[in-house]
């Protein structure tokens, strides 16, 4: 179901894509998304509703387009973790990964650093008992199968990557093909990106969007892996579910909504919700980016993962 039901006469953005939910230390339930002038800031003090919409809450001096930012708790400071590109960048393809601080889940945060070269997107950084590991997407072009990759890669502390990544997750199936033929003739461009991590004891799960989210096959997949708790999230054996080539999408589109991907997981009160943004099929072809951001609850089964959609 949608998160915020958006007014006519509201001032908030008219898409809310790439969602990320967190809840801060004063308890209040806050969610990140791309925006169009930045990061976009809603929040509640419930999970399910009276979601406010507070404006955009990162510092974008020097810069523009802002992509997929997510946050994290640590030592007293919020971290944004994000890509963007410089402001007299003329391509996409200079999108650089970022961080950026704050004494406040509601921002302003100010950007400190770089963290990796382009094209660098779509970050996630998780802390468990080994480590701080950064997920992030980039470009692979002596492959089979050439396009944007997923890796992992351990943080040193929360400014700063260490430098040895690990491909995570790569493309294995047409499904996952971004755009055919797109810069030569065929040579097909796919694309898995969003990743999103979290555990249940010692089974791991590494969520992704797989395509373009503008495609019919664009859908939310996910990887599972076994291991210790405190493992190096870099040397477990991630597995799409249910097999390297087996379409079997999590999520995708429906009767009522399309272009569901790029996702967050929250556990509320016992439950188990994925986040993510979707298109509502009567939105498609209105001006703007349509997308909004929902919510559902989501079961774990040993290594299955299911979701209960709800319009």
């Amino acid at each position: 179901m949608k998160l915020y039901k958006r007014k006519e006469e509201d001032t908030a953005p008219v898409g809310q894509a790439d969602p990320y939910m967190i809840q801060a230390d004063d308890g209040r339930y806050y969610l990140y998304a791309t925006g169009p002038d930045g990061a976009s800031l809603f929040s509640s003090d419930s999970l399910l509703d009276g979601w406010e919409y507070e404006g955009e809450c990162l510092d974008m001096t020097g810069q523009k387009s802002c992509w997929a930012p997510s946050v994290i708790y640590m030592e007293g400071k919020y971290y944004m973790y994000y890509s963007s590109l410089d402001e007299d960048a003329e391509s996409e393809h200079q999108q650089t990964l970022r961080v950026a601080v704050s004494d406040s889940p509601r921002g302003p945060f100010q950007m400190v650093q770089k963290l990796a070269a382009p094209f660098s997107i779509d970050p996630h950084v998780v802390i468990n008992d080994s480590g701080i590991y950064h997920f992030y997407c980039r470009n692979v072009l002596d492959a089979e199968r050439v396009g944007t990759y997923i890796f992992c890669d351990r943080m040193t502390d929360p400014l700063t990557m260490e430098g040895n990544p690990v491909c995570v997750v790569k493309p294995t199936l047409d499904e996952e093909i971004y755009m055919k033929d797109r810069f030569r003739k065929g040579e097909d461009w796919h694309t898995v990106e969003g990743a999103f991590y979290f555990h249940m004891g010692q089974t791991h799960f590494l969520m992704f969007s797989g395509a373009n989210y503008t495609n019919p096959t664009y859908f939310i997949g996910y990887c599972v892996a076994h291991g210790p708790e405190d493992a190096d999230l870099r040397t477990l054996d991630w597995k799409k579910y249910p097999d390297e080539h087996t379409y079997a999408p999590l999520l995708c589109n429906t009767d009522f909504i399309e272009g569901m991907g790029h996702n967050s997981v929250i556990f509320d009160s016992g439950e188990c919700y994925i986040v993510y943004h979707g298109r509502d099929l009567r939105d498609v072809g209105t001006a703007g980016d349509a997308r909004s951001a929902r919510i559902d609850k989501m079961s774990i089964n040993g290594d299955v993962l299911e979701v209960s959609l709800t319009r």
